[in-house]
């Protein structure tokens, strides 16, 4: 397994309902947590046959789809930075966006608290919200997934 495959199955495990994922592809062995820690167990380093490791990416890949039907051309809005994320402008008021929102260029899609500075997290093109990934006042870090979207 490349590390570009590795990342992409890291962000499908973390945006599924599983709690545990096992690889095992040849002599590379990688197993991911949810509320545990991250382990890399390679038994030892020599090259593993590509075949297999693109056999067990779409298996994950599969699972993340079978709970909502996803487009080809959907793509995450990530954070720009570390902070907490908010839904709406204040707890009174209602959220910025919900799933199922078509979102216009430049709309706010929901605030990043950073040292005391509420950054508003404009969409950068118009897309539909199909999923929202991050629950509000969760604590996020950079290049966090936070929304699935799909263009449009």
């Amino acid at each position: 397994m490349n590390l570009k495959e590795i990342k992409d199955l890291i962000k499908v495990f973390n945006n599924s309902t599983l709690s545990k994922l096992k690889v095992e592809n040849g002599d590379f062995g990688l197993t991911l947590e949810k509320g545990g820690s991250v382990q890399s167990a390679p038994v030892q380093q020599s090259a593993a046959p590509a075949p297999a490791a693109a056999a067990a990416q779409p298996a994950a890949t599969q699972s993340a789809a079978e709970e909502k039907s996803i487009p080809d051309n959907a793509v995450y809005i990530t954070s720009p930075m570390v902070g907490t994320f908010y839904r709406a402008p204040s707890p009174d008021s209602p959220p910025f966006v919900k799933e199922g929102d078509t979102v216009r260029k430049g709309q706010p899609l929901c605030i990043l608290e950073a040292m005391k500075i509420m950054n508003e997290l404009e969409a950068e093109f118009d897309c539909k919200v199909i999923e929202i990934l991050v629950e509000d006042g969760q604590p996020v870090e950079y290049d966090m997934p936070l929304f699935l979207v799909e263009k449009v």
